[in-house]
């Protein structure tokens, strides 16, 4: 009797298949703990999402640009679709550039989508670090993964210069023209340096093609590798936690991977991916077709760089003219504001941790954050460091804003070197000064209790303000916020939810009109912010 033929069922194919895979390559193990990866909710982490999404966006507009690009710096004269520069002598990037923007289908959304992700990633990267900074998340066991973001945030800053010099227009040109005064600056290796990067003299016929493949391979590699070990770092430390009801440093208190944290963070891809699509088709950015192609005679006004690296050119502009003779070799003052500076700072911002180790006599590992007021010294030279970089920004567009406001541009120069000496130690002292008004303020409410807004009077005639204690003995602050409503303890119903109309039912009101006795009070923080199970 010939054996029965096993019906096929497609519903048994996924375990089947499931079943082959872990047979042959055993990760289940491994997939299941993926999969069961819990991420705590906190607006504040979705900083670092931005930026990996805008680096994928990078990655999918960069792929489809670099289809059309040719980075050659042979002399054509350009035929194509924008009337105002047919006939000019130009180089064949800026041709293919002016062709992609022109005359390929969708090439100026995407180069401007191309454009405003690399902005949105070097600002998600900064916003991102600073809420490491303040809240502490750089320290012991996580170092490593803070020295990483530093090295992210140089490295594309690199990749974006270079990017920045592809289309070879007037504004790209400047920005390589200083790039070479730079380099020369360099004691001793500036010169051989030089002239092995632009293969000869200024601008040569080398340069764009090798900044090609600096920018579409080398950086694009090297950056992808660090944002994986990145991730894998976070994996394996686990996630970082706002202190509050239910967390410790032993646990993670928030959503697993599947299904929720997977069906938020790919709606918030699809969010930024929109966000970053609707900028390239609505908000024009680097018009190469106004500038024409680069002429070392033709420079304009108003040559700024992006952004983040407008600190430099700041720097630039206010360092005085101070050369330095040492025998036979000179060292140039733009040496100082341009090399050694980012040199001091990358330094500073990789070995910080262990700074602030030793400043806190802290050397244990955490997993909680610290609320920014509870680490005043942070705080303030977090404040301090954001000034400086904020008044050098401001000095890399002074001739702007000197000619929009009809001031010296002398007075603007010497104004940012007073500025960067005085605002920052300024704001250290102020920002110092805050933190500890706020600790005093929490531990007021947590020995007092919470202001009722109730005015009573005295039988002296006196009046004071009824507070509502939260326990019937002072407590200790463990770090999380302090209510400091009513309606945080209980005392009061929420706020509706909604914006132009409600969205759910307004709770009852409170059962009786008189102050809340200490009796019905709740006995301790516990009570009052019970933790979710």
């Amino acid at each position: 009797m010939s054996p029965r033929k096993r019906r096929f069922s497609l519903a048994q194919v996924p375990e089947e298949v499931g079943k082959g895979l872990d047979e042959r390559f055993q990760a289940a193990t491994v997939l299941r703990r993926a999969l069961n990866k819990v991420f705590p909710n906190h607006w504040s982490f979705l900083l670092g999402e931005i930026a990996l999404y805008s680096f994928i966006v990078l990655l999918l507009t960069g792929t489809f640009m670099a289809l059309f690009f040719d980075p050659s710096m042979t002399e054509v004269a350009y035929q194509g679709s924008y009337v105002p520069l047919r006939g000019v002598e130009m180089s064949q990037a800026l041709n293919s550039s002016l062709h992609l923007s022109f005359d390929v289908r969708g090439g100026l959304i995407i180069r401007q989508m191309h454009h405003w992700a690399a902005l949105l990633f070097m600002a998600s990267i900064v916003v991102h670090m600073f809420r490491i900074f303040f809240s502490g998340a750089f320290r012991k066991p996580r170092e490593t993964n803070w020295a990483i973001g530093v090295l992210l945030f140089f490295l594309g800053f690199f990749e974006g210069f270079a990017g920045y010099g592809l289309p070879d227009d007037a504004l790209s040109g400047t920005g390589l023209r200083i790039a070479t005064g730079i380099i020369l600056s360099i004691p001793v290796i500036g010169s051989w340096t030089y002239l092995s990067l632009f293969g000869g003299e200024f601008p040569g016929t080398e340069i764009i093609p090798r900044l090609y493949i600096v920018h579409v391979l080398l950086v694009p590699a090297i950056l992808l590798a660090l944002i994986t070990v990145h991730l894998a770092l976070m994996v394996k430390q686990k996630h970082t936690q706002w202190p509050g009801p239910g967390r410790t440093e032993h646990n993670v208190v928030g959503v697993r991977m599947v299904p929720a944290f997977a069906l938020k963070t790919g709606g918030f891809f699809l969010l930024i991916f929109g966000v970053i699509a609707l900028f390239g088709g609505l908000i024009q950015i680097n018009p190469i077709w106004l500038f024409g192609p680069y002429k070392g005679e033709v420079v304009s006004a108003a040559s700024q760089p992006d952004w983040y690296v407008m600190f430099l050119d700041g720097s630039t502009r206010l360092m005085p003219d101070w050369d330095l003779h040492l025998g036979p070799y000179t060292i140039p003052g733009m040496f100082w504001p341009t090399v050694v500076l980012p040199g001091i700072l990358t330094m500073l911002a990789i070995f910080y941790p262990q700074i602030d180790a030793r400043l806190y006599k802290d050397k244990a590992a955490h997993h909680l954050l610290q609320r920014p007021r509870d680490a005043p010294a942070r705080a303030g030279l977090g404040m301090m460091a954001i000034s400086f970089w904020v008044l050098l920004t401001i000095s890399g567009g002074n001739d702007v804003v000197a000619d929009k406001f009809n001031i010296s541009l002398n007075a603007m120069t010497w104004g940012g070197r007073v500025a960067v000496l005085i605002i920052p130690p300024l704001a250290y002292y102020v920002t110092y000064r805050i933190c500890l008004g706020l600790q005093q303020h929490d531990r007021e409410v947590l020995a007092h209790g919470v202001e009722t807004g109730i005015i009573k009077r005295l039988p002296d005639g006196k009046f004071i303000e009824v507070h509502q204690p939260l326990a019937d003995h002072p407590l200790e602050y463990t770090g999380s916020p302090v209510p400091k409503k009513m309606n945080k303890i209980g005392a009061i119903g929420p706020a509706i939810r909604g914006f132009f109309y409600p969205i759910e039912k307004q709770a009852p009101p409170p059962p009786a009109t008189q102050p809340i006795s200490p009796a019905d009070a709740p006995r301790s923080l516990e009570e009052a912010n019970p933790p979710q199970r």
